[in-house]
């Protein structure tokens, strides 16, 4: 695909988001219109919002041609990423957090190293990687969030610093390709099958350093979270043990 053809989709999963939609799309927007070239769009992709979300997205779609909402009726991060590359139609697709957590101008690094590696599928954001810089980051969250990278490399040899930055963004193909490998988890757990399996079927990856800022109002449950995790850790070891004993027997 030639540069001139690219074009990206940024995915923005939400739930109850009220106090930092509207500051996000608004960042968003003004950032894309002074630094980015390419065609681009965002996707607001709302999974079950019981607040004001869903009438700040869909006023923020009239505000901007560029921004359309969706209303995926299930909530989980996982299932608005799915969502999100279904409909999709540009070149690139990814999500961010709402937050804007991770400087927004990597999104123009991100944009750049697709046109500058033709070979490049999927850009992997790191808060750990040892040129990454992560402000006011909460003793028990960083110890989590290690904890969690921890057990994917011993247990799944994964190779990315981070696999659960909140910014991750692939070539469409890809994309597609890693939805009908991965499994149907509806929450932020399913966005680390997505990188595992990529690094299983040997995909290019880059795991880009980048800055990023605690929000101290994140509506993420932590316990609840972790407890996920390790369910989920314990259900994709199994399922990966199993796919290995048939390609051996092939």
């Amino acid at each position: 695909m030639n540069n001139e053809e690219l074009s990206i989709n940024l995915l923005f999963p939400v739930l109850n988001e009220r106090l930092r939609l509207q500051s996000g799309i608004d960042r968003t927007m003004e950032y894309l219109r002074g630094n980015v070239s390419i065609p681009y769009c965002l996707t607001i992709l709302d999974n079950g919002s019981d607040d004001e979300t869903p009438e700040i997205g869909k006023a923020l779609a009239e505000k901007y041609p560029e921004v359309s909402y969706v209303r995926v009726g299930e909530r989980g991060v996982g299932v608005a990423f799915r969502k999100g590359i279904e409909l999709n139609k540009c070149a690139l697709v990814g999500y961010m957090d709402i937050d804007l957590s991770t400087d927004i101008k990597y999104l123009g690094r991100t944009i750049e190293l697709f046109q500058e590696r033709p070979e490049l599928e999927y850009v992997n954001g790191s808060r750990f990687s040892k040129e990454s810089d992560t402000k006011g980051r909460k003793w028990y969250r960083k110890i989590t969030s290690m904890g969690l990278v921890f057990l994917l490399k011993t247990i799944f040899h994964m190779k990315a610093t981070d696999a659960v930055c909140g910014f991750t963004f692939l070539r469409k193909e890809t994309a597609e390709r890693l939805v009908v490998a991965s499994g149907n988890d509806n929450g932020w757990f399913y966005t680390i099958e997505f990188l595992l399996r990529a690094e299983r079927m040997g995909v290019v990856i880059y795991d880009m350093p980048v800055e990023w800022q605690e929000d101290y109002n994140t509506t993420v449950k932590v316990w609840k979270t972790i407890k996920n995790y390790l369910v989920q850790i314990h259900r994709l070891r199994k399922t990966f043990k199993e796919e290995d004993q048939r390609k051996s027997k092939r």
